[in-house]
């Protein structure tokens, strides 16, 4: 439209200069083209060889210098820190390191950074390169696929290395209870884990832990385990005695935590990662907390409770059935109606699980009812004596059939009342009270006289007793009464003489001993005789003994 059609019947201008395109590249820029090339590529080659810049964050930065700080894995330098400067808040320092080209694979997500450097500790001394060196940061490579520049520096090595099979599990505790990153996991006095995190939560005022317990013992965590702190030596002297439990020495010098079953339990199920436990603190703790079923009852004492603590066994002749819960329990709440004095409340738990009973088969209001039932047979508890050293007390329920009263139904605070007699203290006062009450009421004035008679009856006799002695010393210091001694003496002497004289080398006794003989030969001769004349007395008068008896003549 605004375009005008050239016309071809103009004649050249034969003066013009005419233009052509230039078909071949001048030598004279080949040099410059090719020195373009090799700046560019050496360029690119320091820039790749220089490395994969990465930022590491760490509370304090001590030991750690710009240009001299190396990062190494497996001993192997792979790194090295360019700068070192405070974050923007000021809260942590900010380091800018250099990683290798051939190292940058190693920058993983869960890859972890902690610095080298000398350390005391359990394991003994740690880091003594770095004395001459410097310290230097350590880098542990990471499993997972995803890339990752910034990481966080830790003061002290990690307690298991990356990719280590095991189980993490977290702990809670009190801060009694609170343990140390690095501290030893045992089981049974073998170490199968360690400490890896600690924190406290301040609303809850609880101890939080992350805990690694290496394989193939992750088996041994189950959902009936119970952990508990660990202590280098356990001195005890309670209601149940004298016990002495002396940890391995690693426990001496830092601690650590214990696990196992409790024998009242079964082994349980394997947990999942992550499962969290409750810290005790100690194992008899552990074990309390295992009898997870109980009765609550209310004991009203009247006597003295100093002795009975927390923890203290209830006992039905001899065999626990129970523990003291509380001393005492909501001491300012109202008591019944029907006490006349000022008790003092201890709270005691009932647990049936302590005599073997499994949870399933345990029905709380079936045991209830039946505490009720031996409540009016009799059941009653008292406070007893349990270690005569530390006076450590008990509770020890029995069955009192003479009871003072029947027993009344009570609660005490939305408890059931557990009916009480006197303790073994307060029945040996009672019995001395009621001796002395006896004493009193003794006649003393007539017993008094009566001994008072006995007293001088014995003073006469005491000193009849006297002269008698005296008469004695004086018969003994008589010079007749010492001369029977040695008349004595001569009388022996002459009996002596006589004895030797009829001794069988003595005439006499020679002289009597062939009279004997003689006397023994006329005995033999005359026994001859002595039979005839047994036989026929006749032989005396008669020398024929068969002849008739003469007949009388008749008188002419």
């Amino acid at each position: 439209m605004g375009n005008e059609t050239p016309t071809f019947n103009e004649e050249p201008d034969l003066n013009k200069a005419k233009s052509s395109r230039q078909t071949r590249l001048s030598p004279i820029w080949i040099v410059p083209i090719v020195a373009i090339i090799i700046g560019l590529w050496l360029v690119y080659d320091n820039y790749t060889s220089r490395g994969t810049v990465i930022t590491l964050t760490m509370n304090n930065a001590e030991g750690i210098e710009a240009g001299n700080t190396l990062i190494r894995s497996r001993n192997v330098e792979i790194g090295f820190v360019q700068s070192v400067q405070l974050s923007d808040d000021l809260s942590h320092a900010v380091i800018t390191a250099r990683i290798q080209p051939q190292a940058d694979s190693m920058l993983r997500e869960d890859s972890r950074f902690w610095v080298v450097k000398p350390r005391i500790g359990r394991e003994g001394i740690s880091g003594l390169g770095t004395v001459l060196s410097g310290a230097y940061i350590q880098l542990e490579p990471g499993n997972l696929e995803e890339q990752r520049r910034e990481f966080p520096v830790s003061d002290a090595p990690p307690v298991a290395t990356a990719g280590m099979a095991g189980l993490n599990i977290s702990l809670i505790s009190q801060l009694g209870n609170s343990l140390r990153v690095g501290d030893p996991i045992s089981y049974q006095g073998y170490t199968v884990g360690r400490v890896e995190e600690t924190s406290f939560d301040p609303e809850l005022r609880t101890m939080h832990h992350q805990i690694f317990i290496e394989e193939p013992y992750a088996q041994l965590v189950t959902d009936s385990t119970r952990f508990w702190t660990s202590s280098a030596v356990d001195f005890r002297l309670d209601a149940n005695g004298f016990r002495v439990n002396v940890e391995s020495f690693e426990a001496l010098l830092g601690g650590g935590v214990t696990f196992g079953v409790p024998e009242d339990l079964p082994m349980g199920r394997p947990v999942e990662p992550g499962a969290q436990f409750n810290l005790y603190s100690d194992e008899d703790d552990a074990r309390e907390g295992t009898f997870n079923r109980y009765l609550e009852y209310v004991l009203l004492v009247d006597e003295t409770v100093r002795g009975l603590s927390r923890g203290a066994p209830v006992e039905f002749r001899g065999v626990r059935m129970g523990t003291v819960a509380a001393v005492p329990w909501k001491f300012t709440a109202a008591q019944p109606d029907s006490r006349a004095r000022f008790a003092i409340p201890v709270l005691i738990r009932i647990e049936p699980q302590r005599m073997g009973i499994e949870n399933s088969d345990i029905d709380l209001d079936e045991w209830e009812a039946r505490f009720n039932r031996m409540f009016a047979l009799g059941l009653r508890a008292s406070l007893k004596n349990a270690n005569l050293l530390t006076g450590a007390l008990f509770v020890d329920l029995n069955f009192q059939r003479d009871a003072d009263a029947p027993y009344i139904a009570e609660t005490f605070s939305d408890r059931t009342v557990f009916p009480t007699v006197a303790g073994g203290f307060a029945q040996i006062q009672a019995q001395i009270t009621d001796l002395l009450d006896k004493l009193n009421a003794l006649e003393v004035e007539p017993l008094l006289a009566g001994l008072d008679r006995n007293l001088q009856a014995s003073e006469s006799m005491l000193n009849e007793v006297r002269e008698v002695s005296t008469s004695l010393n004086q018969l003994l210091s008589d010079p007749n009464t010492q001369a029977v001694g040695g008349n004595l003496n001569a009388t022996l002497e002459e009996l002596r003489g006589t004895l030797q004289g009829v001794s069988p080398s003595s005439p006499a006794y020679q002289d009597l001993t062939s009279a004997i003989e003689r006397l023994d030969r006329l005995m033999r001769d005359l026994q001859p005789l002595t039979r005839t004349l047994n036989e026929n007395p006749r032989a005396l008068l008669f020398d024929n003994l068969d002849t008739q008896d003469p007949i009388p003549r008749a008188p002419r």
